[in-house]
């Protein structure tokens, strides 16, 4: 198997050929799901809106909003969630967790997150290839908050949000380890599929049908023997992890208060 950024994998469903520099390179882990068993999404979730359906209008009126957002903090945040990188990508939920990831502090959790990622990923897939939905950008010309990455992501399809599916799935993943703070994670996991909005390369509708796979894939991955050891093993590095900085998570509190999507 050719190693490939964990970005490519993750952030584009695995479909495309984004390239990162290769100190940062690493070779993905198998998911915990086999191929075959992954949940279908083209099933599970609805058919992407028709052009001028209510479903559409929605989005389309989402979307709007969102574009207000673009020259405030959250678009910064939003392209912050937007990376696939480890450890920066978990640690989107380092504040509402309490907790920092790491390859050194939390060895078990780190490769358990890049694991079930690959697994979320992976379960938008079908849906992904069955709809090609073009993206909010190719019709409003609007900004992104990932510009360097808007070719590729022109040539992805839009539904279901594979960002979403993993954020998701880190939250729901995360809230179990984490339980007395299941609420702040839950929400964080909430925010990280909106920012998918406000980076205005996603529709609300892909987000709903992101954590739908996000959800769907956690509960197979329940099955897998490795995941529940994962998990135990993740629980108790947890621990003995040290907290984010607090100064960090005050701004971040205050961005997603400030400028929220709805």
């Amino acid at each position: 198997m050719r190693i490939k950024p964990l970005f490519i994998a993750l952030s584009l469903t695995l479909s495309t050929g984004l390239h990162a520099n290769k100190k940062e390179i690493e070779k993905l882990p198998d998911g915990y799901i086999k191929k075959e068993a992954l949940p279908d999404s083209v099933r599970i979730v609805p058919k992407a809106p028709e052009p001028g359906s209510a479903r559409q209008k929605l989005d389309d009126a989402i979307a709007e909003a969102a574009l207000k957002l673009n020259t405030t903090p959250r678009f910064a945040l939003a392209a912050k969630d937007a990376t696939m990188h480890f450890p920066e990508a978990p640690n989107s939920f380092a504040c509402a967790m309490g907790k920092l990831v790491s390859k050194e502090k939390t060895p078990r959790l780190y490769h358990l997150l890049k694991r079930s990622g690959v697994d979320a990923g992976y379960a938008t897939r079908k849906a992904k290839h069955t709809y090609n939905r073009m993206r909010p950008f190719t019709l409003n010309n609007a900004p992104i908050c990932t510009p360097q990455w808007q070719e590729e992501l022109r040539h992805n399809g839009s539904y279901p949000s594979g960002h979403t599916s993993l954020g998701w799935a880190w939250a729901l993943i995360l809230a179990e380890l984490v339980p007395e703070r299941a609420d702040a994670i839950l929400a964080r996991g909430r925010a990280y599929g909106e920012s998918r909005i406000i980076c205005n390369v996603h529709w609300y509708s892909d987000v709903l049908a992101g954590r739908m796979m996000g959800a769907s894939a956690v509960a197979l991955m329940h099955n897998n023997p490795e995941f529940i050891t994962d998990m135990k093993a993740a629980k108790e590095e947890l621990a003995k992890s040290p907290a984010p900085d607090a100064k960090m998570c005050e701004k971040e509190a205050e961005i997603l208060s400030k400028f929220p999507l709805f």
